[in-house]
């Protein structure tokens, strides 16, 4: 198994599986909730070669790995227990602030489904391309095919988030799916269609008014559209939650296999589209409306701020109670005004990290950075923030600074996000509404490439190799203390600042990691048959005169200098 060691180590720093109440992951991220974080050895993890870093935020500890993090969280499901462990997550008591533990249930619900909802928003993108393009035609096989594979996640998005929600909240996956499925089900959908025989009105009159063209038991059902819901059917399973719960403990075992599911939809699904999905379906549409409205007071404001902000959000793990406004501003007023303006701070951290691996001569950075960019260009950018522009704090303030100028323009555009999907360069589809390639739509993406333009450009102005000592000085751990771990052996950074002593000196002729010569794998050397000395293991491909002198020798092959 590829990942089998990185996970072993992992679990065994972050205090073993003993100490983990449970594990999930978003697009880079390992989502741990331990029960003691003090017992996690977070500076080894920072420093471990295949980690990017560690954040610990809203109640969870965060390991960020890459985009590969589903094959790392694979491979430490299988050397632990954990699988079956993530099951009942939910049961345990919340713990933090009110905050902490929205961000929480939020992310536990939505992380799931992040890659097939950005697929399918990407299919619907393209879809939606081809047809502003004259491909093909609304009434064309090869559309409506393609139509209903991108559209199909979105409207029975209940099924989905039923099963999701129910993971987090401890209770059977498929009694949610059935919850959500009967919410969505065409014959019922049709059924409460307005304008349909026999509509009544109930709370005429009021601001509450609402018309109603089914009853059950003689109650009458509020006629509410759930395709596509968000809000309504998270409630939903909430309730199911504690009842499926109060009912196992009162069911005999020995029938509880299907008695505990039969009374909970029995139960639910009818006091959902009576009151629980009503009422909901209500919050929902206000706080969709409060989005839009604020948002009109000011459309390039609130692009300046949130795009300026969100990369911070996304440290903290913020961004998440946005994203949930996100989807909810979609299913019920159709498209989003939050999307477009976080939209470019993705380009603008990506630039920042093109500029400088067109600058740096450092080989060590020139890693890093390479397919951090790549990431970002895809719209992932943990990479980018934790293993390059966060470390050297201007390049990061920079970017947010781009981004929040760009977003603006977006905002001053009035872009909208018609549905959900893919992230960077996949994104821009999502932005083409009924009327087709318009203003708006050019308008972002010119943003976008403006913002990855100039932030190149700011980027390669600003780094300087020089800073990278700095950096390492201020660094909580060097990379060499793991390998002292390992190999028992001393070693030393040779970046950090010098002070001259009063005797003659000599300097390091290249910035690096100094090593045992005792452990260098060239028995020339590590015999110390050449006399004593020290190895480096150089970050960078410039070498210079450890002090004055002239070369007296050079052999043809370059691997030695005598001076």
């Amino acid at each position: 198994m590829k990942y089998e060691n990185l996970a072993q180590e992992i679990v065994e720093k972050v205090g073993g599986e003993a100490n983990i109440n449970s594990l999930t992951h978003c697009i880079t991220r390992l989502r741990f909730k331990l029960k003691d974080e003090s017992k996690a050895d977070t500076e080894f993890l920072k420093n471990h070669d295949e980690i990017v870093t560690v954040m610990q935020s809203s109640g969870q500890y965060q390991v960020v790995i890459g985009n590969h993090v589903p094959d790392v969280y694979d491979a430490i499901t299988k050397v632990t227990h954990l699988d079956s462990a993530n099951d009942d997550q939910s049961q345990e008591k919340g713990s933090g602030n009110i905050l902490n533990r929205f961000i929480d249930l939020i992310s536990g619900i939505f992380q799931p489904i992040l890659g097939i909802l950005a697929a399918a928003g990407m299919i619907k993108g393209f879809s939606a391309l081809f047809l502003a393009l004259g491909w093909l035609t609304e009434s064309s096989g090869t559309y409506q095919i393609l139509f209903a594979l991108g559209d199909a996640l979105f409207y029975f998005f209940p099924v989905f988030l039923g099963f999701t929600a129910a993971k987090k909240f401890g209770s059977n996956h498929f009694i949610g799916m059935a919850i959500g499925a009967a919410i969505v089900y065409p014959t019922l959908v049709s059924a409460m269609e307005f304008g349909a025989k026999g509509v009544h009105t109930l709370f005429g009159g009021t601001i509450f008014e609402v018309e109603s063209n089914l009853s059950f038991l003689g109650i009458p059902v509020i006629s509410m559209n759930y395709t596509s819901s968000v809000i309504p059917i998270i409630v939903a399973i909430y309730f199911a939650s504690i009842l499926e719960r109060k009912l196992k403990r009162i069911i005999p075992d020995v029938v509880k296999t299907f008695f505990v599911p039969f009374f909970t939809l029995l139960i639910i699904v009818p006091i959902t589209f009576i009151v629980i999905g009503t009422i909901s379906s209500w919050v929902a549409n206000w706080i969709g409306s409060g989005a839009i409205n604020i948002y009109g007071l000011s459309p390039i404001l609130a692009g300046l701020l949130l795009g300026a902000f969100w990369q911070v959000f996304v440290i903290f793990g913020i961004h998440w109670g946005l994203v949930a406004i996100m989807i909810n501003n979609v299913s019920t007023s159709g498209y989003d005004i939050i999307n477009p303006l976080i939209f470019a701070a993705s380009f603008a951290q990506t630039g920042i990290v093109i500029g400088l691996f067109l600058k740096t001569k450092n080989t060590k950075l020139k890693s890093i950075s390479l397919p951090a960019a790549i990431s970002g260009i895809f719209g992932v950018t943990e990479p980018a923030i934790y293993g390059v522009t966060l470390p050297r704090k201007k390049l990061f303030i920079y970017s947010c600074i781009i981004s929040g100028l760009f977003s603006g323009f977006i905002g001053f555009a009035g872009t909208k996000m018609y549905f959900m999907g893919g992230l960077g360069i996949f994104g821009y589809t999502t932005f083409i509404g009924e009327s087709g390639l318009n203003f708006a739509f050019w308008a972002t993406i010119i943003a976008s490439l403006l913002a990855v333009l100039v932030s190149s450009i700011v980027g390669y102005l600003v780094h300087s190799d020089k800073n990278e000592q700095e950096v390492q000085a201020t660094a909580p751990e060097s990379e060499q203390k793991k390998d002292d771990a390992k190999n028992n052996a001393s070693s030393a950074s040779v970046d950090e600042a010098i002070t001259e002593p009063k005797d003659d000196f000599i300097v390091s002729p290249v910035s690096g990691e100094m090593k045992n010569l005792e452990l260098v794998d060239d028995p020339v050397f590590s015999s110390l048959a050449m006399g004593k000395g020290i190895a480096i293991k150089p970050s960078s491909d410039t070498i210079i005169a450890p002090f004055e002198a002239t070369v007296e020798s050079l052999f043809p092959t370059g691997h030695a200098i005598g001076l």
